[in-house]
């Protein structure tokens, strides 16, 4: 009984001792920091991807781009009213990428963002799982590899030349994109053209027969035939020649050999461009109702009719000035018959005037053509 009586005591001494503590277990107190965020205000990036064409016009399409299509002829940095220039690019806005974006291209007189907005850039469909390689698409030293549609989207953007009234000179091109907050970003790729560059030809000389004995050749002094596009245009010049019969203008009885009409096929040319000249020409035929080409020993070559370029058939393939050099672009047009700005050819003319022949012959034209490659 002892024991059992001891530990009771020692318990009631314990709870007597516990009962003294002030009561401060119970409460709970707490504080708190309120964190101070700011979200970077990400400026839009642009990168230019796989699909940058440069398309005809409607009206008068080159060899190449019978389909109305691409001009993979046009190797320098001048287009025409009504050619378009096409690129894809891929728009990232990490903020979000919205309908408040706006991406558009650009026509201006510097290189970079602020330039006077020409065309509203149209968001597409495509949403591939990895970026193509072609866009490029990197922060700094980060490179893209993911598609995330949250924050990416691609545009594709036309822009098609105005009249030379609205356009007409040397302008930076690009593509631009704004967001909500007005940031700007700008496609690396500012491309520079000259847009409607002024067009013209330059002649040289005359083609002058005097006193031509009837039944014989006679040959003209040697005329230079230029092309004269505008300055820094680096326009190229496929060149092309075409004719009329001639009349005496006089009422002198004239008959050569029996009708009172000189026919343009007593003409043929000899031309140079340099290293080539007709004496290698090809002689290919032209399209359609077109003349045939030929040549004579001394390599001058027949003229065909035309008052009208393709009129009344079309001149590719028969009356171009030179059918030499090989292939302008694969299959089409002849390197030898391109003139670039500032450049001229030489082209002497024959004439085997008939037996008999009467007259004075001084109505009538030769022309010469240049189309914009």
């Amino acid at each position: 009984m002892r024991t059992l009586y001891t530990t009771l005591v020692l318990s009631l001494l314990v709870l007597s001792v516990v009962s003294l503590i002030p009561g401060v277990l119970a409460v709970e107190v707490g504080t708190g920091i309120t964190p101070d965020i700011t979200v970077e205000k990400f400026a839009p990036r642009v990168w230019m991807c796989d699909h940058r064409v440069v398309y005809d016009d409607a009206t008068e399409p080159w060899r190449t781009s019978n389909d109305g299509q691409t001009l993979v002829e046009r190797f320098s940095n001048y287009a025409f009213e009504g050619e378009q220039i096409s690129w894809k690019v891929l728009v990232m806005d990490k903020n979000k990428i919205d309908q408040n974006i706006d991406v558009y291209a650009t026509v201006g007189s510097s290189q970079g963002a602020g330039n006077d907005i020409e065309v509203n850039c149209q968001r597409t469909d495509y949403s591939p799982d990895v970026i193509p390689e072609s866009c490029n698409a990197r922060i700094l030293e980060e490179k893209l590899k993911y598609f995330d549609e949250n924050t990416m989207a691609f545009f594709k953007c036309t822009l098609t030349v105005e009249t030379p009234e609205s356009m007409h000179g040397e302008y930076w091109v690009t593509v631009e994109a704004q967001d909500g907050d007005g940031l700007m970003g700008t496609m690396d790729e500012n491309e520079f053209w000259f847009f409607n560059p002024i067009i013209a030809l330059s002649v040289d000389g005359a083609m002058t027969f005097s006193d031509v004995r009837p039944g014989t050749d006679t040959y003209s002094s040697t005329l230079t035939l230029g092309n004269d596009a505008e300055s820094g245009s680096g326009v190229l010049l496929d060149m092309f020649i075409s004719g009329t019969d001639f009349y005496d203008s006089a009422s002198s009885g004239a008959r050569c050999p029996t009708t009172n009409q000189l026919s343009l096929s007593t003409f043929r040319y000899f031309a140079t461009n340099g290293a080539y000249s007709t004496i290698d020409d090809d002689e290919v035929g032209a399209r359609g109702t077109g003349p045939a080409r030929d040549k004579d020993a001394e390599g001058y070559v027949n003229i065909g009719y035309g008052t009208g370029f393709n009129n009344p058939t079309p001149f590719y393939d028969g009356f171009e000035i030179l059918q030499d050099g090989g292939d302008f672009v694969p299959g089409f047009g002849y390197k030898a018959n391109v003139l670039t700005p500032g450049a001229e050819m030489a082209l002497t003319f024959k004439l085997s005037l008939p037996e008999p022949c009467n007259g004075d012959f001084d109505t009538g034209s030769i022309f010469f053509w240049g189309e914009a490659i």
